[in-house]
């Protein structure tokens, strides 16, 4: 499956047998306001998933960032409560262009080699704006599933890994997908350090999306990562964020550009400053 769903195309898909629709609907300043708007509100037949329990274990250490990754079985077990199996068909979306949790979403099933998932192009505002359907008023429970996999943690990078790169380069550009204020270390309103790991370069995940909320042309995005990228493969970029979650979205957008293979340092910034004995860079990198 594309990594990305039109409007268009999910409607038409709306009833088919075997789809699943989840709402992944978060905002950081009021985490539960996602789920009171998916119980007012969904796509038909959406059921929800909550980024803090759902797709992040809470419970871990700071080291392992803001929103670290669930463990393998918890995230199973949510996979089956949301009536999704192996063979299932997974569209996530969010409130627009699939900027936060949706990503991630679409992320942790890939880590499980789940094949067919995609994102909703422009969200839930997208969907409204184009005349979707909606369903209103209390949803129902899907039918429960059962799903045995085991996240590929070949796709993820580690606190260690990333140490190493920097003490004996490999080729490895890390990419930052904060805004250019706090990577530059102008400000910081979420983590207990200001700048970036050193030789990141910065693009932020907004600069995926079009004035309209969708991605960009496949064609378009993948010029303007070739040109991060400097030479580099796909699989020689690693994506952080403030905590694991933004960096997602570069991952789809990359993907829907036809440069799959890029992995994600999941702690991100969070992490990597929960140590205050990691080295930190503030400004611009230098340029080679």
């Amino acid at each position: 499956m594309s990594p990305l769903i039109s409007v268009g195309a999910l409607r038409d898909r709306l009833g088919s047998p075997g789809l699943v629709i989840v709402d992944c609907r978060h905002a950081l300043t009021d985490p539960d306001a996602g789920e009171r708007a998916w119980r007012q509100s969904r796509i038909p037949g959406a059921v929800h998933a909550h980024l803090d329990r759902d797709l992040c274990d809470l419970s871990r250490p700071a080291s392992e960032g803001r929103h670290p990754l669930p463990r393998t079985g918890d995230f199973l077990a949510t996979l089956a409560r949301l009536g999704i199996s192996p063979g299932s068909e997974v569209v996530a979306y969010d409130d627009a262009g699939g900027a936060m949790a949706a990503a991630r979403f679409w992320w942790l099933l890939r880590l499980l080699g789940h094949g067919r998932v995609s994102v909703l192009d422009g969200g839930f505002a997208r969907w409204q704006a184009e005349g979707g359907p909606v369903d209103e008023g209390e949803p129902k429970a899907p039918a429960p599933a059962r799903y045995l996999a085991r996240f590929d943690t070949r796709q993820i990078v580690g606190t260690d890994q990333v140490l190493a790169q920097l003490r004996e380069p490999a080729g490895w550009l890390l990419i930052d997908a904060r805004a250019p204020e706090r990577y530059r270390g102008e400000q910081e309103p979420l983590d207990p350090a200001a700048g970036h790991i050193p030789g990141a370069r910065n693009r932020p995940f907004a600069q995926n999306l079009d004035a309209d909320g969708r991605f960009k042309p496949a064609a378009e995005l993948r010029r303007e990562f070739e040109a991060l990228l400097q030479g580099r493969s796909a699989q020689e970029a690693v994506l952080y964020c403030g905590s694991g979650v933004t960096a997602c979205h570069h991952l789809l957008a990359m993907e829907h550009a036809g440069l799959p293979g890029a992995r994600v340092y999941a702690p991100s910034w969070s992490g990597w400053v929960s140590d205050r004995e990691r080295p930190i860079e503030t400004g611009e990198p230098l340029r080679s």
